[in-house]
């Protein structure tokens, strides 16, 4: 399937959905509203390009309004056409003269371009009939180099050396597709959100395992100490010795009371400790991760932009990147930073704020395309139930979906 699309009308939505008995809390965000700024692409066909970006509900109003200015980038474009040099009105919407004195690429601003780009991603996915990782395993590498936007990053990643990544990946990635009879593993967030009670987790640890997950994070930042580590170690006894588990302060920690809990985290041998401090301080992150090595760092989960990845990546503190398709600036840029990713022997572990929904596509998108290590993707059930098509987990492992986009639909509620 190959026809013609084009863009007839653009428009957002603001959807959010109230979350209960304390899902989704954190350190920071005690009472979460999950919210999502939709871009939705009306063609002159019977298909409709849908993106997203994650915000915590208020607020969402503000990134609605923003992709109502970016749309006209991409009104009465042809999607092939479009696709097929996206790249360029990629850094034509991310360097708007009336948007950019407000980031630039960061902010609502930065939240409403990938709203876009991932709206065209997927109705280019759905032009084809194709589900949006299929879509990409297919792309000749020049046709995937050719959506994005590098500049800035010349110093690391030239468009020569993303070529040669890709090029140099697609002469092993028959060996890699196994993984789409497999399935992509998957571990548990919401085991131990922060504001549930100590046998609250003890029982959704149980019940996580019991569905085949092995790996699974907790919640910290707590202003009592003796309660983190109090429930580090519950989680560490009843998951047992064999279970992968990561803690997650969600930036609640000065430098000084990084060091100092994280030295006392170490005990239950945590698989990484993810945002102990400001997500913007490279050089606390630095120092942090020379105090604790061997233990690692996951950070960029809260990072917006392709340039302050790269200094992450020359930093060497981030053992784990967290880059997420709705948080920078869409799915470009989630594969220019996978690809700088790569090039510093980084490995992607998205932070979903999608819910996994397109991160399930893009995960089979970096090993088998880019050879990055599949590691697990992160799995938070609580809005499956208003997705048109929501992610399938047997097992432990997400299902490999079958259906035309990157399964971002929302049902009407």
């Amino acid at each position: 399937m190959n026809q013609t699309v084009t863009i007839t009308k653009a428009y957002s939505s603001d959807s959010q959905f109230k979350l209960k008995d304390g899902a989704g809390s954190d350190a920071i965000h005690t009472t979460p509203i999950y919210a999502y700024a939709v871009c939705k692409l009306q063609t002159d066909r019977n298909i409709e390009g849908i993106g997203l970006s994650f915000t915590l509900g208020v607020g969402n109003n503000l990134v609605c309004q923003a992709i109502d200015y970016l749309v006209r980038h991409v009104e009465g474009k042809e999607i092939n056409e479009l696709m097929a040099n996206f790249g360029k009105t990629y850094k034509a919407m991310s360097d708007d003269p009336n948007f950019r004195w407000l980031g630039p690429h960061k902010g609502v601003v930065h939240l409403a371009l990938a709203s876009v780009t991932n709206a065209c991603y997927d109705l280019w996915a759905k032009s084809k009939g194709l589900p949006l990782w299929k879509l990409l395993i297919d792309l000749p590498p020049k046709d995937i180099v050719n959506t994005l936007d590098l500049s800035y990053l010349e110093d690391v990643l030239t468009r020569e050396e993303a070529l040669e990544i890709l090029n140099k990946a697609s002469e092993t990635k028959k060996n890699r597709e196994q993984i789409l009879k497999t399935g992509y593993k998957g571990y548990d967030t919401s085991i131990g959100w922060f504001s549930y009670s100590d046998d609250k987790v003890k029982e959704n640890i149980r019940k996580a395992m019991d569905a085949g997950f092995t790996a699974m994070k907790l919640k910290v930042g707590s202003a009592d100490i003796k309660r983190d580590i109090r429930r580090a170690h519950l989680v560490r006894e009843v998951a047992g010795d064999k279970a992968t588990i990561m803690l997650d302060a969600n930036q609640q920690w000065n430098l000084p009371k990084a060091i100092e809990i994280c030295t006392q985290l170490k005990e239950i041998n945590p698989y990484w400790i993810e945002e102990p401090t400001h997500p913007d301080d490279v050089e606390a992150h630095v120092k942090l991760a020379n105090k604790l090595a061997p233990i690692k760092l996951a950070l960029g989960e809260h990072v917006p932009n392709k340039i302050i990845f790269k200094n992450f990546l020359q930093s060497g503190c981030m053992s784990f990147n967290q880059v997420d398709a709705v948080r920078v600036g869409g799915i470009s840029e989630f594969i220019t930073i996978s690809l700088m990713s790569k090039k510093f022997g980084v490995p992607v572990v998205p932070h979903v704020g999608d819910m996994g929904q397109i991160h399930q596509h893009l995960v089979l998108f970096n090993h088998i395309s880019m050879d990055h290590e599949a590691i697990f993707l992160e799995h938070i059930p609580h809005l499956q139930q208003y997705f048109k098509n929501p992610v399938n987990i047997k097992g432990g492992y997400y299902q490999v979906p079958q259906e035309p986009g990157m399964s971002a639909d929302l049902l009407k509620y």
